[in-house]
């Protein structure tokens, strides 16, 4: 009987949806374009369940390339208004369409001049007469027995909202690279997917110092990148050298002076790179191999690129070394 009934709910999900497909047309096409050329942000308002499914419809399309955010109507009402430009277009959600607070948020909101797409399971409702373009999220039934919470309703409102958000996403050539860039704390496994070019320091950011330094120098530019590391490179571009904070500390420990010794009597020569065409994944097999928590970026010439950072690559206390 459980199995049977959890099977019910799922095919009166699947009855809504399909339901909602077969609607789609140029009412589809229409809230696109308008969201295109708005050339503001996507705003999504809604309460109760339509709010939260609201909510996680704005995080998608803030992951895939439409700016957005989320207004409570009620909030709106008493400040959080002047979030909206002008130019932002709002995303409307009401399976009724009589949701009175969202409805007299929608007529400041008319006055504002925005454009305004409903998402409401109500044609004739006030909801509709109100907005400037009206997606139909009605479904045949809901599978609560009582009819009382949404359930088919709310799974056609979240699959509407991504449909819009993949159709964006789409149209703006949105790809892999920008996801990432507004991932930058994902998942371990996608992080080191990309290329170590992504991921290293470049520019001044690199902790670098030239061979004809003196060893203070050094320990000045550690202290002031906190990379624990300064890359010594020749007046070409090319890497000579690579001193640690190991490498201070061990000079103190065995009394060495440092004031008059020079960078190159205290670097590591010839220290292990990386070329910028290997993957993250490589670059942490490599530190975790040889224990270490930097990698200079080079080119074929061995000239400076960039450095890749353990901390930058994975975040901090995240990575530990398997021995």
């Amino acid at each position: 009987m459980t199995v049977e009934a959890a099977k019910e709910v799922l095919l009166i999900e699947e009855e809504g949806l399909a339901a909602v497909r077969e609607r789609i047309g140029d009412e589809f096409v229409q809230a696109v374009e308008t969201i295109l050329a708005g050339g503001g942000r996507l705003v999504i308002t809604g309460i109760g369940k339509s709010g939260l499914v609201g909510q996680k419809i704005a995080a998608t399309l803030n992951s895939t390339g439409t700016a957005s955010f989320f207004l409570h109507p009620v909030e709106a009402m008493h400040g959080d208004l002047g979030m909206v430009m002008a130019e932002d277009v709002i995303l409307a959600i009401s399976y009724s369409g009589e949701t009175a607070e969202l409805n007299s948020l929608l007529i400041s909101l008319k006055k504002r001049g925005n454009r305004i797409i409903a998402m409401t399971g109500g044609e004739n409702s006030s909801l509709a007469a109100a907005a400037d373009i009206v997606l139909n999220i009605q479904v045949p039934r809901e599978a609560c027995p009582l009819g009382l919470a949404p359930t088919a309703s709310t799974t056609a409102t979240l699959a509407m909202g991504d449909a819009l958000s993949v159709v964006l996403l789409n149209r703006k050539k949105f790809q892999v690279e920008d996801f990432r860039q507004n991932h930058p704390g994902g998942s371990l496994g996608q992080r080191l997917k990309v290329r170590v070019t992504e991921v290293m320091l470049s520019g001044a950011e690199i902790p670098a110092i030239k061979p004809d330094a003196r060893a203070t120098q050094a320990v000045r530019e550690l202290n002031e990148k906190n990379k624990g590391v300064v890359v010594v490179v020749g007046s070409d571009g090319e890497v000579l050298g690579i001193v640690t904070d190991g490498d201070v500390r061990r000079a103190v420990v065995t009394g060495r002076e440092l004031k008059d010794a020079a960078v190159t009597e205290l670097m590591t020569p010839n220290p292990i790179c990386i070329l910028p065409d290997r993957l993250a994944a490589d670059a942490l097999s490599i530190m975790q191999r040889h224990e270490i928590t930097a990698l200079p970026v080079i080119d074929a010439g061995k000239r400076l690129l960039g450095l890749l950072h353990l901390h930058d690559l994975l975040g901090k206390g995240e990575f530990r070394f398997l021995v």
